[in-house]
């Protein structure tokens, strides 16, 4: 009974107190609004921002804070800081830009605390006792929206890139070719064989050229991963032609046990389509001799 009577006067005069500074800055708010946009100015931080958009991005910040100052709650802050960050990533705002804005902020804020308490340093005190950690946690906030925010970003970039980097081309009727350049991990590899199986679906193809001309190195995984692929696209109804395989993947597939025998390999890519024609039933023949075709070439030369 004791301990509630002691922090009840405590607690109720820090009730007032947070009140006392939520009037205060609604008081000051185009004040302290208009010192804020005139700091971040100055720092270069409003670059690439409308006047319209420093305008209502400036009040609906400063707005949100005060509301987290009176409630306690961060809600608001979090659903308005994810938006900020989605916003000013599309819009190409830096991390300089959108943390030193809140970090402004924060220092207008305080300033205008000592200000006006500067005649009562224990009043002072106990005020930025409350104000600080209510600062510190939307700054938190934000930050933290906005790094989530670049990582989707970079994660939808670095899918894109896997895509454009393993392409499945349509050569002719039932027939792919998937050149493979670059280094090949786990998730590459699952994704290869994904985009693969939905190509030979929509395509309905029935044979497939993997090209791993452009892959310096296989390690067991990767090996287990191709084999998979071929093992899969055959269920799928299509057969795997493996071209471009090196000397060096060739003795690391051979020393990993890797069962060759459910590969079809051919030396080149080249070869590799021949062989493909052949499994469809066509056959490449040559328009004009070669003597023709070497005077068609001096002509138009």
């Amino acid at each position: 009974m004791k301990r509630k009577e002691t922090n009840e006067p405590s607690n109720e005069a820090d009730t007032a107190l947070r009140q006392e500074l939520v009037e205060h800055f609604r008081e000051k708010r185009e004040l302290l609004r208009q010192q804020w946009v005139e700091q971040m100015t100055t720092k270069g931080l409003l670059a690439g921002m409308t006047r319209e958009d420093i305008e209502n991005e400036s009040i609906t910040i400063y707005d949100t804070c005060i509301v987290c100052l009176e409630t306690g709650e961060y809600e608001g802050a979090q659903t308005y800081a994810m938006r900020m960050a989605e916003r000013g990533v599309l819009r190409g705002m830096t991390t300089e830009q959108i943390i030193g804005g809140i970090l402004t902020l924060r220092d207008v804020y305080g300033r205008s605390l000592f200000e006006w308490y500067q005649q009562d340093m224990e009043r002072l005190s106990a005020a930025l006792d409350i104000y600080e950690p209510v600062a510190n946690k939307i700054i938190s906030i934000v930050a933290l929206a906005f790094v989530e925010e670049r990582e989707k970003v970079v994660r939808q970039q670095q899918e894109a890139i896997r895509e454009l980097s393993t392409p499945v081309l349509q050569v002719r009727d039932q027939l792919l070719i998937l050149p493979i350049i670059g280094v090949i991990d786990t998730h590459r590899a699952r994704q290869l064989t994904e985009q693969l199986l939905r190509t030979i679906r929509t395509r309905r193809a029935k044979v497939v050229v993997m090209d791993i001309t452009g892959v310096p190195a296989v390690d067991s995984k990767i090996a287990g991963h191709l084999v998979q692929t071929v093992d899969a696209s055959k269920l799928m109804g299509a057969t795997v032609i493996v071209t471009g395989i090196s000397p060096e993947i060739a003795q690391t597939l051979v020393t990993l046990g890797v069962d060759i025998a459910k590969m079809n390999t051919v030396g080149d890519l080249q070869g590799g389509i021949e062989v493909a024609n052949q499994f469809l039933g066509y056959k490449v023949v040559r328009t004009y001799p070669e003597a023709d075709l070497n005077h068609k070439e001096k002509k138009v030369q």
